[in-house]
């Protein structure tokens, strides 16, 4: 059996796309003038995705330290975007929650992921399109040590 190539396992093909979705997004970002960076708009995405989460958990799911999401933070609050609230249970917590006013960012950044999401798909049937989802959200619970990513998120903000 002859080996993989190192560029064709994968985990590098992962990487790789992951790399290659990040940069189409700054792109689309600089084109919105939207004013936001690459870290400000993933902020903004993961405080919709989970509202009313701590920082440590927004944190935890952009894969930051705590202060890089805190500099984050100081901008989208800054810009009217998003709130910090203390945690009723913990007052040295901090909870997020996006403004309504962010909810027209919100869209131009939802029209841009989905530009990029059917860039990246182009050419995949609706059944394959689902198949990849089903073996990625297998590669995800596998490495998250077969949790659920939304009970992990629940967990984390106990």
């Amino acid at each position: 059996m002859i080996p993989e190539a190192p560029d064709r396992t994968i985990t590098f093909l992962l990487s790789d796309i992951a790399r290659l979705i990040r940069q189409h997004f700054a792109e689309g970002l600089n084109d919105a003038g939207l004013g936001l960076t690459l870290g400000e708009a993933r902020t903004l995405a993961f405080v919709r995705r989970l509202p009313g989460r701590r920082q440590s958990v927004i944190a935890e799911y952009l894969g930051v330290e705590p202060m890089t999401l805190v500099g984050f933070l100081d901008k989208l609050e800054k810009a009217g975007l998003v709130v910090r609230e203390t945690d009723p249970v913990d007052r040295r917590a901090k909870r997020i929650t996006a403004t309504p006013a962010a909810a027209p960012t919100i869209a131009r950044l939802d029209a841009m992921v989905g530009q990029i999401r059917k860039t990246a798909v182009a050419g995949l049937s609706e059944a394959e399109i689902e198949q990849a989802v089903r073996l990625l959200e297998t590669l995800q619970k596998n490495l998250s040590g077969g949790a659920d990513a939304s009970a992990v998120a629940k967990e984390s903000d106990a």
